[in-house]
């Protein structure tokens, strides 16, 4: 009996360390939170209003010949991956990497520690990926992309939906699609449209790939949140088990006794 509760007695401290670190872990997401969807609505307004320019010049028959709009002849994609520096966030990571395996990537550029570790790729992390990054990444991109080096550009990422919410998405960039409509049509640029427009382009690439990258860090911190409060949930359910057959079994040992000294008295 005395073995039995001293085993109950380690599991007991074995999950309540458990339940420490996830509350600590839970702690330290929660204080990313709000940094992370601040971050997250600036990368989309700035993506939106990039976009909205990029609409006007696409609409222009005259960028029809620019190589970015060029129709792919192929099927050969490059994929950008965006995936979690870190674990323990649910079904994060394995929801992008999920998606990934469902297509077909000739080649793949990973953002993020775990993303970096799965396909071999230079490191960079999703947590702290800079406005410099993006753009040194869109720029090499582009380029090969205009050399033909592959037909179309992608970005998996995460969408944040809610804190309870995020599902893994897939944004196609390259080739632009030509807008048939858009505001302010008589928009004029100088010196013309098509050299704007394959100026602006790594411009707008490195811009979607910010917004993807800050929208993927709040999805992972929101994931992670809700993760380590199940977790320590369960943690806590577990702990008050095992406290209750401890209880019992202290019990049943404290009742034995009695009952063997009663014995020893009677004799």
């Amino acid at each position: 009996m005395g073995a039995n509760t001293k085993a109950l007695k380690n599991r007991i401290r074995s999950v309540d360390n458990t339940l420490h670190l996830t509350r600590a872990m839970g702690l330290v997401a929660a204080s990313k939170i709000r940094r992370a969807n601040e971050t997250m609505n600036g990368g989309r307004q700035y993506a939106s209003a990039f976009g909205s320019v990029i609409d006007l010049l696409t609409a222009c028959p005259a960028c029809a010949q620019s190589p970015y709009m060029k129709a792919a002849e192929g099927e050969r994609a490059c994929l950008i991956v965006i995936a979690g520096d870190r674990g323990l966030a649910g079904g994060y990571n394995a929801n992008v990497f999920r998606t990934v395996a469902e297509m077909k990537a000739d080649k793949i550029v990973p953002i993020g520690k775990r993303a970096c570790e799965r396909y071999k790729g230079e490191f960079f992390s999703s947590e702290n990926f800079n406005g410099a990054q993006a753009t040194a990444m869109a720029r090499r991109l582009c380029a090969e992309f205009v050399a033909g080096e592959f037909d179309k550009l992608g970005i998996v990422s995460t969408k944040y939906v809610s804190m309870m919410t995020q599902e893994p998405m897939v944004t196609w960039v390259l080739p632009l699609e030509r807008t048939e409509e858009a505001d302010n049509v008589g928009a004029v640029f100088e010196p013309d449209e098509e050299s704007i427009l394959n100026t602006a382009v790594p411009d707008y690439v490195a811009g979607v790939l910010m917004r993807c990258v800050r929208e993927s860090f709040a999805s992972e911190v929101a994931a992670r949140r809700m993760a380590m409060d199940s977790a320590g949930k369960n943690a806590q359910t577990m702990i008050d088990e095992l406290q209750l057959q401890y209880n019992r079994a202290r019990q049943g040992a404290i009742t034995q006794e009695i009952t063997e000294i009663v014995a020893g008295a009677g004799e």
